[in-house]
């Protein structure tokens, strides 16, 4: 995907709640006291900042999709795109591959670009995938680092195609193939062409590519990641242009393995999610073949976009067969633009935090990935708050002065109950807040009593399955200054969405509706500064 198909908008702010109490409110920048001009980004918070204090954000200037992390001499390296231009000229003015080390997941080490944009006649880089190639089945010698990546050197003009760059620094900078100029898969002539993500097929020795066509993830075939033969289709309608494919094998906890499609898609029109889509089923080396025609969500939310999977690594450095990590942009084409972190730190772009993705099935045989923030997250909190087991009958306010934060409790009840859940970031007067829990049969996160980037007022509740029988619901909530991550029971179903809360916004309730509820374990940990 590329960095820049909405429209440019220049409004670094827009409180986007529905109803008449959101529509009066000032922006919180405004409200924070920050310039209109984006000042200088120093990557970590500060008064009256709106940075992430443990997600992972844009150094300044615009991030968007991330690319596949990879594993290399005992650290992450993640690629993302960046539009070091995207003050001056929006998100059109093109983006390069930065550079971010991390060896837990969750703080990173800026390396600056690794591929930069215009120098060569095909422009600036969009979304790819790098591998490492430890075989030198590309020539470039053991363990160099090869891209391949999507770029278009006549925008509209059905030229997408995917070009080639090597890195021998062990993936710090990388240069073009040949010219730079001649793709290594060439166009067809079709409009969309992009989001190359590589896979090794070590049982029949050769790479396998998937590749956005459309509505159809094109298989391609290589054994020397240059020359690429189309294999087969797999095509889903329905769900708008399908980006950022994605392909993995997955063991469950017997041993069990399937194989996954991923891609990231819009089921907006139909009343799905407008995030990462996915199919389990079996993959023969030529062609993926479905358990079932619809897909799966990985999230349910509005801001979970152009997300990638990535091999868990163990400490020998061998992959985990059974535990995957996950990682999305947490942004919408419905509103890029829409954020006070412009203002007050002069950056766009937040990702989600890091997951681990694991495979399930349900009382009905019905495999699934279930979600969960990566471990290491627990390390880095500040302060532990544990407010034991807690009966609620209406609202219960806690105590809390911070404004990034997780919150786990399991809410059990053994009479009538419509609903439970918790608010987050409320108001001293309780009028501005964010909402997750559950409704009778719906688990939902609502951000229209807060300030967030929707500005149709049409993105504000998101909703997924919830079976009341088991009378029990358990909640993992991730709260910071911009973005709400909240994961149902075992993780199969989460919602990643922003929301921009005023930072003096620090409240939390806990609330039922139609009766009492018990709230088991209830622990709140801190992060960072309040």
């Amino acid at each position: 995907m590329r960095a820049g198909q909405g429209p440019t908008r220049r409004a670094l702010f827009t409180a986007g709640a529905t109803g008449a109490a959101m529509a009066a409110l000032p922006s919180p920048a405004r409200a924070a006291g920050a310039p209109r001009t984006a000042p200088a980004a120093t990557g970590r918070p500060r008064a009256a900042s709106y940075r992430a204090e443990y997600h992972f954000t844009a150094p300044d200037q615009w991030k968007n999709d991330p690319q596949r992390p990879l594993w290399i001499d005992g650290e992450y390296h993640y690629y993302y795109l960046y539009n070091p231009d995207y003050i001056a000229g929006g998100t059109r003015a093109g983006t390069v591959w930065r550079l971010a080390t991390s060896t837990d997941l969750v703080t990173f080490r800026d390396r600056g670009t690794a591929i930069p944009k215009d120098t060569t006649p095909a422009g600036d880089v969009w979304s790819g995938c790098a591998v490492l190639d430890t075989e030198n089945t590309a020539g470039f010698g053991r363990g160099a680092v090869v891209v391949l990546a999507t770029q278009e050197p006549v925008e509209g003009a059905d030229s997408q195609a995917q070009y080639l760059w090597y890195s021998t620094d062990r993936g710090r900078t990388f240069r073009p193939y040949g010219d730079g100029a001649t793709p290594v898969l060439p166009n067809p002539g079709v409009k969309d062409f992009r989001d190359p993500k590589i896979v090794r097929d070590e049982a029949r020795g050769r790479w396998v590519m998937v590749l956005a066509e459309g509505t159809k993830v094109g298989f391609y075939l290589s054994h020397d990641l240059r020359k690429w033969t189309y294999a087969s289709g797999f095509v889903r309608e329905g769900l708008g242009v399908l980006e950022c494919p994605d392909l993995f094998r997955l063991e469950g906890p017997d041993g069990t393995a399937v194989w996954v499609l991923g891609v990231s898609a819009n089921g907006k029109p139909r009343g799905l999610p407008n995030t990462y889509a996915y199919w389990t089923g079996a993959f023969d080396g030529t062609a993926f073949t479905a358990d079932a025609h619809e897909p799966q969500w990985l999230d349910h939310g509005f801001d979970w976009y152009g997300a990638v999977t990535f091999d868990r690594h163990r400490p020998d450095g061998s992959p985990d067969p059974k535990v995957r990590y996950a990682l999305a942009w947490m942004n919408n084409w419905d509103y890029p633009d829409n954020t006070p972190t412009l203002d007050t730190d002069g950056f766009n772009g937040t990702d989600s935090i890091v997951r681990e993705i694991t495979l399930r099935q349900d009382a009905a045989g019905v495999r699934y990935l279930a979600s969960a923030p990566v471990s290491a997250l627990a390390s880095h909190a500040s302060r532990t708050v544990d407010h034991g087991d807690l009966r609620v009958d209406g609202t219960l306010p806690l105590p809390a002065t911070t404004t990034a934060y997780e919150l786990t409790t399991e809410i059990t009840w053994s009479g009538p109950l419509t609903g439970a859940g918790v608010q987050l970031r409320r108001s001293g007067d309780g009028t501005r807040h964010i909402d997750a829990g559950v409704y009778e049969r719906t688990a939902f996160v609502n951000r229209r009593n807060c300030a967030n980037p929707d500005t149709s007022g049409k993105h504000q509740e998101s909703r997924s399955p919830f079976d009341p029988a088991g009378r029990r619901v358990r909640m993992r909530v991730l709260v910071d200054r911009t973005t709400v991550e909240v994961f149902f029971d075992d993780g199969r179903h989460s919602h990643a969405m922003e929301a921009f809360p005023y930072l003096v916004d620090t409240g939390l309730s806990l609330f039922t509706i139609g009766g009492p509820a018990e709230f088991r374990g209830t622990v709140v940990r801190e992060f960072g500064r309040a």
